[in-house]
């Protein structure tokens, strides 16, 4: 086993991020505590079987035994026990670990200093490929994620038609990518080295390529890095190149570009990209406007043109079947409120004694014919 295992590299247990540590002590502690449970009832099967084996002539038979208060307390003590600490570690854990919670630490007992400004780092999940968008320093990559050590960095990430997952899992944990939608992770590495990033989510035939390299550096090499992206990077990422780009190809290497236009990953975003091709930011609001809505107050609209009876804000309208039949007005679809007095009938509806179908179809009596309505 250990010479077939020998060349797997198990980098969730072996992580170069803080998140990722944290997260992978979380792992081994849930294992651990759940081992308590798991061990003992396994170890027990066996014991029991031995002990209790037609051979044993030392073996107890109690035919009367029914209940046993001390077995009672361990059997649900300490699965409760267990439960219970698992529940506060993991109410901890869900919001210290939360993506979208800034960083309050470098590491184990080394907080951020005041006054520190996170990397801005924008990632596309493209077919079948990862934009890298730095836009503080104006360069963008395609499958490499280079990082400085000890600083932290904030992702905001999305994606252009498919539904995938950015998964560096030295540095931190999975995080959906969804086409239209923008998601935050928070993370920081600690130790320079390369790893390898992947998308968690399978998008088709080129998914299983989609990986990008994921470079920590000490802040020195980092600034260098840069440098010579600017310097021999393969043109601007403009409009026009980024369409090009976003076509699905598979296997594509690392591309580095000397600059990008200014809000590219918004227009991404909101899938407005190719010219003349409307912002789904501005389609929404336009909507919203149409259905009454009102973004500047909070109020979402239908999406549909505001209708004749459309009620005042605030105004719940009363349904059609609560209303009295003078209410109701008239339509080609609404029957004209009868006269005060009429007989039952369609010129009477609001008649309760339309409701009673006795007064329309009398009931006969037992192993009498009933009428046939013609």
């Amino acid at each position: 086993m250990p010479a077939l295992l020998g060349g797997c590299d198990m980098v969730v247990m072996n992580p170069t991020g803080d998140i990722a540590v944290q997260q992978r002590d979380l792992i081994l502690f849930s294992t651990g505590i759940m081992l308590l449970v798991v061990v003992p009832v396994m170890a027990m099967t066996v014991l029991f079987a031995w002990h209790y084996r037609r051979g044993n002539a030392k073996k107890t038979y109690d035919p009367a035994f029914d209940h046993s208060t001390t077995l009672e307390l361990a059997i649900w003590a300490i699965p409760l026990l267990i439960i219970v600490a698992l529940s506060a570690v993991t109410w901890t854990s869900t919001h210290l670990l939360d993506p979208f919670r800034p960083l309050a630490r470098l590491s184990a007992g080394r907080p951020v200093p005041a006054n520190t400004k996170p990397l801005e780092v924008q990632v596309v999940a493209l077919d079948w490929k990862w934009l890298f968008i730095y836009p503080e320093l104006g360069i963008a990559t395609v499958n490499e994620l280079a990082l400085p050590v000890d600083v932290p960095v904030r992702f905001s990430i999305t994606s252009t038609s498919q539904f995938n997952t950015f998964y560096a899992p030295t540095m931190a944990g999975m995080i959906y990518a969804m086409p239209g939608m923008q998601s935050q992770l928070n993370a920081v590495l600690n130790k320079p080295g390369e790893s390898w990033g992947y998308s968690g989510n399978y998008t088709g035939r080129g998914y299983s390529d989609m990986r990008f390299k994921l470079r920590g550096m000490e802040p020195a090499d980092f600034r260098a890095w840069v440098a010579q992206v600017k310097a021999s990077g393969q043109g601007g990422l403009a409009p026009a190149s980024y369409v090009a780009l976003e076509k699905p190809s598979e296997k594509v290497p690392v591309m580095h570009f000397a600059s990008v236009s200014p809000g590219l990953f918004n227009r991404a975003l909101n899938g407005c990209v190719a010219p003349g091709k409307p912002c789904m930011i501005d389609v929404m609001t336009h909507d919203m406007k149409r259905g009454g809505g009102d973004p500047a107050k909070g109020r979402i609209g239908s999406g549909m043109p505001m209708g004749r009876n459309t009620a005042p804000d605030g105004e719940k309208p009363t349904p059609a079947l609560q209303k009295a039949p003078e209410d109701k007005g008239t339509g080609p679809n609404v029957t004209k409120p009868g006269r005060p007095g009429a007989a039952p009938g369609p010129q009477n509806p609001g008649d309760q004694r339309n409701r009673d179908m006795s007064a329309v179809e009398p009931i006969s009596a037992a192993g009498a014919p009933r009428a046939v309505r013609t």
